[in-house]
């Protein structure tokens, strides 16, 4: 008989039990894992002015534009009542996101007011870098200077003192304050500091009634924002599966993979998407992007985001041609909207717009 075949047999035995407690270990730990996932659902009390459905909007329209340096180019009063009126008709949208204090959101509020429109408003407001993402940044090619740095900065003050002003001159139309959008994260060419950002919050809560938040990727929040969770009123995530590779049919699964993150990692906060599109035209993404998959994921989205008291700013509501890269016309920047600049409605909408 060969005396190392007891040997032999044991060590089989041996690798056979650890090989055993090693799956059951997994097993053990994929079941904990799921088991450790946090319901996400909330309450009707968390929806934002009673709603889950609300859109982005920024209203320029071809040959329009935000402040580049040298002025801005607003949209007429006739114009913004317009738009006001498509997103509203019948109660489609009566909650609506701005993005800045600046003079056109001013008139958004001021036409709102006067034609006494069923329209509610979360406002923006727009920091400027105060950091130099320069180095994880794709479009930044050298540092931004110290010099326009410390001008952001006294700019930022300004902008929260008129964000501050019109939330309580219009008190009964702004229903919250953002302050920053996209500025956290590190691929953006308009960085701020977290502990700034929180002071900036504590200041606009000091000075304003209504809830305060900060808008950003919903992976930012859920790697680093239990700190901001605290000082915030609400916490507002962007989600984009199709800036991330996702096609359709992943859309919805990996949406809601995203917010389960997020609320994995904040527990007790309250939870808004402030941005959730699907572009309808986009170099970038190929055949990912139609006016079909568009439709499908709003109503997926919609749907669900209702079932979980979600309160949902799909963006956006109409395209912006001055978006992005200026040569390229197809980009995926200039057509998110749920509306072309020329306000002609897409798939999506088109049953609720026949007359446009």
């Amino acid at each position: 008989m060969n005396k190392s075949l007891p040997i032999i047999m044991l060590l089989s035995a041996m690798i056979l039990t650890s090989c055993m407690n090693k799956n059951k270990k997994s097993q053990k730990d994929s079941e904990v894992k799921k088991s450790e996932n946090i319901e996400i659902k909330q309450t009707a009390d968390d929806l934002l002015c009673g709603t889950s459905k609300a859109v982005c909007y920024s209203g320029f329209r071809s040959g329009q534009h935000p402040d580049r340096g040298e002025g801005a180019i607003n949209p007429t009063d006739a114009e913004v009542l317009e738009d006001l009126q498509i997103i509203s008709k019948d109660s489609l949208f009566n909650l609506i996101r701005l993005y800045d204090s600046g003079e056109n959101s001013e008139a958004v509020l001021r036409i709102i007011k006067e034609k006494k429109l069923a329209v509610k408003v979360m406002l923006g407001v727009w920091l400027k870098a105060e950091l130099s993402a320069h180095e994880t940044c794709g479009w930044l090619t050298e540092p931004i200077a110290q010099e326009v740095l410390d001008k952001n900065r006294i700019a930022n003050e300004i902008e929260l003192q008129k964000g501050i002003d019109l939330a309580n001159q219009y008190s009964e139309i702004v229903v919250a304050v953002n302050v920053g959008n996209e500025a956290l994260v590190e691929w953006n060419d308009h960085k701020v500091d977290t502990d700034s950002i929180i002071s900036y919050v504590h200041k606009v809560q000091k000075e304003i009634k209504q809830p305060v938040t900060v808008a950003d990727n919903y992976d930012w929040w859920a790697l680093n924002g239990k700190k901001l969770a605290k000082a915030v009123d609400f916490v507002s995530i962007h989600v984009y599966p199709v800036w991330e590779g996702k096609d359709i049919e992943e859309a919805m699964s990996y949406t809601i993979e995203n917010v389960q993150k997020v609320r994995n990692a904040l527990p007790d906060s309250k939870l808004v998407i402030t941005e959730a599109g699907w572009a309808t035209v986009a170099s970038e993404f190929g055949e990912r992007a139609s006016e079909e998959k568009q439709e499908r994921y709003y109503h997926e989205l919609m749907k669900w985001t209702k079932e979980m008291n979600i309160t949902t700013f799909f963006f956006e509501a109409f395209d912006e041609d001055w978006k992005g890269e200026t040569a390229n016309p197809l980009g995926a920047e200039k057509h998110w909207g749920l509306f072309t600049v020329d306000r002609k409605p897409k798939k999506v909408m088109q049953s609720l717009f026949p007359e446009l």
